[in-house]
């Protein structure tokens, strides 16, 4: 399994030369994958760095619900575009894009190796296929009116609005992300063209490594990980968090936080909240797997070989040769 995935690399970076574009190493999967250990032992292995493609990861202080690379795992390799932006901050996509541009810019100029490790689909994608993204204000107005409209008829009534104008995005958006939803219907609205549209040519050679698991062991991995962040501590960063941060948030409204919040309020007993935890994190594993399976082509590992494979890359060291 090793040998293969070494040769399909080296193939990746020899392809890059020839393309003329920078190499990129994508490793992604569902929460709970096992992505931040991959991309270390990658990183280690191809004398790499690591730059984040988490949209919770980037938050400071939410380190336990964000599954945040712990101090020892940030020593074993550099990793970028973590733990930055503070909580009540504003953080566009198209911020993102820029950050993670220059970042793999420079990680290349060092003639290192960047991989792209993170579940989150939009960064994911508007890296390596090079969203056109509008660094624009928001249409406050508009977002408005589709709230409204969002609690007057629920989200679906949204979604279809953005069905109607750009099928593609819709498919790739789930009804109840509404914030992505709306986001996507304001490109639509400003620049005439759907957001699915939105595309240039693409500034890398992308090599997607996706973690597979089968369905019912990664649910229990999801539920094993809420379990220890319970155990870390997740209740009193929460608290601590609520006592500084607006609830409504975008970052306080992500998973985990949300629930934990709901029970520090006490509206729900601590048990419910749990469950709920549980079943969103199910959900939206069930959701970066659809997204996740589009991506053409995709080399999948297995989740059950994705320990031997951690081990062998400790023991390998990419020649020089083969290094932007």
């Amino acid at each position: 399994m090793y040998a293969d995935l070494l040769s399909k690399i080296i193939l990746h970076l020899e392809e890059s030369k020839q393309l003329k574009l920078m190499p990129l190493i994508a490793v992604i999967g569902p929460t709970a994958s096992g992505k931040t250990s991959l991309g270390i032992a990658l990183a280690n292995s191809l004398s790499g760095e690591i730059i984040s493609a988490d949209s919770r990861q980037i938050y400071q202080h939410m380190d336990i619900g964000s599954a945040l690379p712990t101090p020892a795992e940030r020593k074993q390799a550099i990793h970028h575009l973590i733990d930055f932006v503070k909580p009540d901050q504003s953080f566009s996509l198209a911020e993102y894009q820029a950050l993670a541009n220059q970042v793999i810019t420079q990680v290349i100029s060092r003639h290192k190796i960047p991989i792209l490790v993170g579940g989150t689909g939009l960064y994911i994608n508007t890296v390596s296929q090079n969203y056109l993204l509008p660094d624009s204000q928001p249409d406050l107005q508009l977002r408005d009116e589709l709230t409204q409209l969002a609690n007057q008829s629920g989200y679906q009534a949204v979604h279809d609005r953005l069905s109607a104008v750009d099928p593609q995005s819709a498919a790739n958006i789930h009804p109840h992300n509404l914030r992505y939803v709306i986001r996507a219907l304001e490109i639509a609205t400003h620049t005439q063209k759907p957001k699915s549209d939105q595309l240039a040519a693409s500034l890398y050679h992308t090599f997607y490594i996706f973690i597979d698991w089968p369905r019912d062991l990664l649910y229990q991995r999801i539920e094993q990980r809420i379990d220890q962040q319970i155990k870390q501590g997740l209740i009193e960063e929460t608290k601590s968090l609520l006592a500084l941060y607006d609830q409504h948030l975008p970052s306080m409204s992500s998973l985990g936080y949300q629930e934990i919040g709901d029970y520090l309020r006490g509206q729900i007993s601590l048990d419910q909240a749990l469950v709920l935890f549980k079943q969103h994190a199910r959900n939206y594993a069930k959701r970066q797997l659809t997204w996740f399976r589009k991506i053409k082509p995709l080399y999948s590992i297995s989740g059950l070989h994705l320990s031997e494979l951690i081990t062998t890359l400790k023991t390998v060291t990419l020649d020089n040769e083969y290094l932007p």
